[in-house]
């Protein structure tokens, strides 16, 4: 398993100096360092995690963006099972997105499993970037994903300002 700090330290839940001197610096968070240590604990009992990569995790508003190799997100995502474990032991609703990679990915990695049809971007007067992302189908009220919580994930995360609109309108 790899992870932003030392295995040691993460299986102990303890930091040694190193990893928390990159805390200090700002280098890791304490995101980083929870994740880790929940990672770990979890790998105890779960032979399918030991292969895992978390590369970094953010917390905001109590939402957990974990950045994970691809072949761990496709691990996770194929089994409920990992899936409902991993989301038991972080205190609130974990996000799984590819280290790495584009604004488009980050976007449609949120959104999984829903399809996203496109998404583009747009540079507005006075050098703002403005993004949208089409869904597909049609927004109802057991649509599964909260959007508005997305729209402040991916600008805490990218700094980018995004605007979502469903295929079908409501």
């Amino acid at each position: 398993m790899k992870l932003p700090i030392c295995i040691f330290d993460a299986k102990n839940a303890v930091l040694c100096p190193q990893c928390e001197g990159k805390v200090d610096t700002g280098e890791l968070t304490q995101a980083d360092v929870d994740a880790s240590i929940i990672l770990a604990n979890i790998a105890k009992s779960t032979n399918e995690i030991e292969n895992f990569t978390l590369y970094s995790c953010k917390e905001f508003e109590g939402n957990f963006v974990l950045s994970l190799a691809k072949n761990d997100i496709m691990a996770i995502r194929q089994s409920r099972t990992l899936y409902r474990r991993l989301q038991d032991q972080f205190k609130s609703k974990i996000w799984l997105v590819e280290a790495e990679e584009t604004d488009k990915k980050f976007i449609e990695d949120l959104f999984f499993p829903t399809k996203i049809l496109s998404i583009n971007s747009v540079w507005a007067p006075g050098g703002i970037q403005k993004t949208k992302a089409v869904v597909s189908g049609k927004w109802t009220s057991r649509f599964p994903i909260d959007t508005e919580k997305v729209v402040r994930i991916v600008k805490n995360a990218r700094n980018l300002d995004i605007e979502i609109e469903f295929e079908d309108k409501r």
